[in-house]
This record gives structure tokens, C-alpha cells and sequence, in this order.
């Protein structure tokens, strides 16, 4: 993973690059955003550039023996923690091979994708205290390569308590050349001894622009399409990766909003309980996307009533309704909209019970929509 495979991000490459040239790396990084937006990605094209033997103005050289190390991700100054399922295993180097396996095919993934591959139950993957004693022992040898030896912990708000407080100490006075980087969705789930012991770099989602180009130059989809499917990712690639997989799906989350608003502009309160019905059926996953789909099409709507349809990016057919339904989506309404939507990822997230949460959704929609 170079820089130039990391999609988007250039200001944030630029910056890490002179930080680099400038010889004033931090020993410990924080790399935090959601994982669509390419944080494991960066770390790997941070670490890759610090190591290379032959360094270019803007990025690896790809040639030398540690770029080609790092393409097969078996730098011997290289080490990596992750999340595992600790009933089967306790360090993170029982799942190594599924691990690059999985950074070869694409290192834009998350922890559902991961936990997916090493455990076929679902269970809750981890990072627990045993790591940390492997990590201070891996940290405390010589580097093979007379270079940095570098930590790459991914998923580190996974940490128990426990593997946290542990790694403290080496993390305020680590061995010299050593550099961690800890990727994390959620910087704030960290403990704040460990926040006030790193450099905190935010990963922002990737551009509109960029993430359209790549919808389009390497997955050949159609220019509107690639709009469309990148507004209503937001700019995070995995979800994108998402809606161009599952086109059938992408459709039905637009039926379903279609038909919910639908039916509780007509006040018909037996198809609204059994809309809720039907979407309580669905899995967490396809919830938390639909909620997302509305949040993008509630936008997409207000926008609507101030510039018009020309520069939206979305289908055919949602433009058809937009046209129908956005002078329904007004200032008096689309704060309580944003916010009953917002909450109610939140309350998914959280396990809530889905016919009650979307039955509720039913009755606050009906509210919003006649007080446009």
C-alpha cells in the first residue's frame, strides 16, 4: 500500500510526507477515522514511506527490498495487533495468515469484514492483555534492518482496559526507533492516558470528487451512478463497495423510504405498523443502511428546495420522487427529521428492539411531514 493507493486524502499525504522529510516523527500515532475513509490504509503507506530504502518526493519507491517486503507484508520490522476472538486464541499472530490474506486483497475493510473471516459465529473480536506483554517483548529486540521498528495496532479502542494500561509505559518511553501507529473509528473510546501519549491525526471521509473518480475509474460505473452511491456513502469507501455489490439492496432501501413516507403522509397507520414490521425483519447491518439512505435522501431533498435538481447526485427515479416529496422537507422540519434518524443509528447500534424503534420512527415521521 503506496500513498497513491490510498483514495483521496491528498492534503492529509502531503502532511504526513513532511513530517517524514522533516525528520520530527512522533513515536506514537493515532490515526482516527472511520475505516471506509482509508486509516489502515494510511498507516500502511506511512510506515511503508519511513522505511523505504529510496524515498521519492511523493511517495515509495516500490523497488527497494523493503518496499518489496512491505508488498507482501512480511517486513520483519513490521508488526501488527489486531482484534481476535479471545475464546479460540490470545495473540493477535494465530490469525496472521488470515490477516494478509486479507491486507492483500484490500486493506479497506472493517471489524464486521474481519470478524467475518476468522469467526464464522460473529462473536466479538478483541484485543486483550496477553497482547501487550508480546508487544513490549516483539518492541524490545534489535530492528532486523537497522531501521524503525513499527507497531501497527488497528482497531485499538478494541483494547481491554487492561491491554491498555499495560502498554503505558512503552508508549511514554519507548525503546529508540520504535513507532506506533493506532488506528481506531473512535479516538475517544481510548483511555485518556493513552489520547494524551500519542499524536492525534483525523482521517476525514474522502472527497465527493475522489471517491466518484474511483467509483468510475475502478469499478467502470456510470458517471451519475458513481454520484450518486458516493453522496450516499459519504465519503467511505467500504459502504460504497457496499452499494455497488448489492445493487437489489440499494433499491430496496429506496422503496422503503419511498413507501414510509408514503404512507405516513396518507396518515394510514396499518401500513405504517407494517412497514415497521417488515424492516424489524432485516438484519442490523441492512437497518443501520437504510437509516443512512434516509438521512442521505432527507438532504438530498432540503437541497433541492434551494438549488434545484440539476446538481444532486442521485438515480432517476429518486429524482422523480425528490421532485414530489422535497417540498414536504423544510426549515420548520428537517432539524427534528435529522435527529430522530441520527438517534435512531445510535439506538440500533445499541441493540434497541427494531419493531418498537421503527414503529416510533413511523409516528415522528407522520408528525414532521404534515408540519412542513
Amino acid at each position: 500500500m503506496q500513498f497513491s493507493d490510498v483514495i483521496g486524502q491528498q492534503s492529509l499525504k502531503e502532511e504526513l510526507i513532511r513530517e517524514i522529510k522533516s525528520g520530527r516523527v512522533s513515536h506514537a500515532q493515532l490515526f482516527s477515522g472511520k475505516h471506509g475513509h482509508g486509516t489502515l490504509s494510511l498507516a500502511l503507506a506511512f510506515t511503508r514511506y519511513i522505511l523505504c530504502e529510496n524515498k521519492q518526493e511523493t511517495d515509495s519507491c516500490d523497488e527497494c527490498h523493503s518496499c518489496k517486503q512491505m508488498n507482501n507484508f512480511v517486513h520483519p520490522d513490521v508488526h501488527f495487533v489486531y482484534p481476535i476472538i479471545l475464546l479460540n486464541e490470545k495473540l493477535s499472530n494465530s490469525c496472521l495468515p488470515e490477516w494478509r490474506g486479507q491486507l492483500s486483497k484490500s486493506s479497506y475493510f472493517d471489524l464486521l469484514d474481519w470478524t467475518n473471516l476468522i469467526d464464522t459465529k460473529e462473536r466479538k473480536a478483541t484485543i486483550g492483555s496477553e497482547e501487550s506483554l508480546d508487544i513490549q517483548k516483539k518492541l524490545s529486540l534489535k530492528a532486523y534492518q537497522g531501521n524503525y521498528k513499527v507497531m501497527i495496532i488497528w482497531c485499538a479502542d478494541e483494547m481491554t482496559a487492561k491491554c491498555a494500561n499495560k502498554l503505558l509505559k512503552i508508549l511514554e518511553e519507548p525503546p529508540p526507533y520504535t513507532l506506533f501507529i493506532l488506528a481506531t473509528e473512535n479516538h475517544q473510546k481510548l483511555l485518556p492516558t493513552i489520547q494524551s501519549r500519542t499524536q492525534t491525526t483525523i482521517i476525514p471521509r474522502i472527497s465527493l470528487i475522489d471517491l466518484t473518480h474511483q467509483l468510475i475509474d475502478i469499478h467502470g460505473l456510470e458517471e451519475r451512478t458513481a454520484k450518486t452511491i458516493a453522496a450516499f456513502s459519504d465519503g467511505n469507501y467500504i459502504r460504497a463497495l457496499e452499494l455497488v455489490n448489492d445493487d437489489a439492496s440499494n433499491i430496496t432501501y429506496r422503496d422503503q423510504f419511498m413507501s414510509l413516507m408514503r404512507c405516513t403522509y396518507k396518515k394510514d397507520v396499518i401500513a405504517m405498523l407494517d412497514w415497521a414490521e417488515e424492516l424489524a425483519a432485516t438484519s442490523k447491518e441492512r437497518q443501520k443502511l437504510f437509516i443512512l439512505y434516509s438521512l442521505h435522501m432527507l438532504r438530498q431533498s432540503l437541497v433541492n428546495n434551494y438549488i434545484g435538481m440539476d446538481s444532486l447526485p442521485v438515480s432517476d427515479e429518486e429524482a422523480s420522487f425528490i421532485n414530489k416529496f422535497s417540498p414536504y422537507i423544510s426549515g420548520n422540519n428537517i432539524s427534528d427529521f435529522l435527529k430522530t434518524f441520527d438517534e435512531a443509528y445510535y439506538h440500533i447500534e445499541r441493540n434497541a428492539f427494531a419493531k418498537l424503534l421503527f414503529t416510533q420512527i413511523c409516528f415522528q415521521t407522520m408528525r414532521y411531514i404534515h408540519q412542513a
